[in-house]
């Protein structure tokens, strides 16, 4: 198939367009570069089957011209900035709300009726059922990142009820993995280089989190893709299980070989809007038959040590 990818250079992105081109499909690239990295796509852009475009998703012209010819789109690009999105509030409403606006429309302009779409678990905001099951009650927004994606999964349940698309919508917990460059792996490593004796943490270091290897949320998402036939598919995506702030930090700081001094800063969540327990409900997306292969254990130091291979992504970022 041809396949439309945006956010094609970010950690998600560039994961799968290396996976589609593995399978065989022709991918369409897109991205502005504003956090994602050429050298994510160099394998990529030896295939003859894949094609980049450096376009910003604002640009709904330029967009209805590269979606010509696709089959589906893979909508991953996004401002994933949570942590200081009251910084810039109409950041998440652009690069989120209206983009995604802009894809639908750039969609419907060519004929193409089948959209996946990387949401988030943030969308649940301090959610009352845990773990928390995709249709579990929808509460009051406390993060504009999480609003302006709520948004979105609105405005493309609506595209599919007013003009026969068909999506599937992924709530993610946060991703981990080879590419990473952007969480709480990312700035403790950080950190800790520029001080392996004092590591500052946000919060009390109690926040209970989730997360998943990136292959494994790949493999989740293409087996949904085949599997799932409703109108409007909707699957959290995640591990059985989670983790402390504080254990995060233990395997990290095993895995560098360095025992710091912990600075917490207090309280019982880190930012505006961090949530301080999310872990999400999977069973949806095990009954088709997928599980994860790593543990966040194994996750965290995946990308430790990815990190510590690839330094060159903090210069980049």
């Amino acid at each position: 198939m041809k396949f439309i990818i945006t956010g094609a250079a970010g950690f998600i992105g560039s994961t799968l367009v290396d996976r589609l081109l593995s399978l065989g499909n022709t991918v369409v690239g897109i991205d502005n570069f504003s956090t994602g990295q050429r050298r994510f796509l160099e394998g990529a852009l030896s295939s003859p089957n894949f094609n980049l475009f450096q376009i910003d998703l604002l640009d709904l012209d330029a967009l209805k011209n590269v979606f010509a010819g696709g089959e589906a789109v893979f909508h991953l690009a996004a401002n994933a900035d949570v942590r200081f999105g009251t910084d810039h509030p109409r950041r998440d409403l652009e690069q989120n709300t209206i983009a995604t606006y802009n894809v639908l429309e750039a969609m419907r302009a060519n004929g193409i009726k089948r959209i996946a779409f990387s949401s988030t678990g943030s969308v649940y905001g301090e959610a009352p059922v845990v773990p928390t099951p995709e249709n579990g009650p929808f509460p009051i927004q406390t993060s504009l990142y999480g609003a302006s994606k709520a948004a979105c999964e609105g405005l493309i349940s609506a595209y599919c009820e007013g003009f026969g698309f068909q999506s599937w919508i992924f709530r993610f917990v946060s991703i981990l993995g080879e590419r990473y460059t952007h969480g709480h792996v990312f700035d403790f490593y950080q950190k800790l280089k520029a001080d392996p004796t004092c590591l500052p943490v946000l919060g009390n270091g109690k926040q209970r989190k989730s997360y998943l290897y990136v292959q494994d949320c790949i493999d989740a998402i293409l087996l949904a893709i085949d599997r799932a036939t409703e109108k409007v598919n909707i699957f959290n995506l995640g591990v059985d299980g989670y983790c402390e702030v504080n254990d995060s930090i233990g395997w990290i700081c095993d895995e560098l070989g360095v025992k710091p001094r912990l600075d917490y800063a207090g309280g019982d969540r880190g930012w505006i809007g961090d949530n301080p327990f999310i872990f999400l409900d999977t069973q949806k997306i095990q009954a088709l038959g997928w599980k994860p292969r790593f543990t966040i254990n194994e996750g965290v130091i995946k990308t430790v040590q990815y990190l510590r291979e690839n330094e060159w992504v903090f210069k980049a970022r």
